[in-house]
């Protein structure tokens, strides 16, 4: 169970532009944003990257995650800033009335909750970690069994995009979720 209670947050504005950029730089024009209208411990957006010939898929990234560290351990250090994305199909229903179904709209729940996840309570995630949809994992919707997230390194996008040196304290760390069964996990 949570350990603390709800605590508002504002964007960090100056990560936001440079997480944009960011974007823009490594995977193409951010079509849209998802804002968050009341935010809790962080503020997280996600910026919507349209499909392009050379990504036949739409590239779905946080902002917000780290405006926190996370509660890495010492050893990796390195790694208590991240934010997270997820790659949808091309023709996956990304328009607002597409997003009002549960079934289109848990890839971006399940970015929103995990980008909140290790600031609620206190621990992290990175590469190689695995989540459940709750205790005992429950479906993300009716139209999957897909229950649990695996982290990984960011398979769709170009090396350079893994990193963003904020300045010589921050530097956030990219990771892709996975979306998985049970049995995989």
């Amino acid at each position: 169970t949570r350990d603390r209670s709800f605590e508002f947050a504002i964007g960090d504005s100056s990560s936001i532009e440079q997480i944009d950029r960011h974007i823009e730089e490594h995977l193409g024009p951010v079509e849209t944003v998802l804002h968050e209208i009341v935010s809790d411990l962080v503020h997280v957006d996600v910026h919507v990257v349209a499909p392009t010939p050379e990504r036949e898929s739409y590239s779905l990234v946080t902002s917000g995650m780290s405006d926190r560290p996370m509660a890495t351990p010492r050893d990796a250090n390195h790694l208590k800033y991240a934010e997270l994305m997820i790659c949808l199909p091309a023709d996956w229903p990304l328009e607002f009335n597409g997003m009002r179904n549960e079934d289109n709209y848990w890839p971006i729940r399940a970015l929103k909750l995990l980008a909140r996840f290790p600031h609620e309570y206190n621990t992290w995630v990175c590469s190689g970690h695995t989540v459940t949809n709750g205790n005992p994992p429950a479906a993300f919707s009716a139209n999957t069994n897909m229950c649990c997230t695996l982290i990984g390194r960011p398979l769709r996008a170009p090396s350079a995009f893994q990193r963003l040196k904020i300045d010589d304290e921050k530097t956030i760390n990219f990771y892709s979720l996975f979306p998985i069964y049970y049995e995989e996990m």
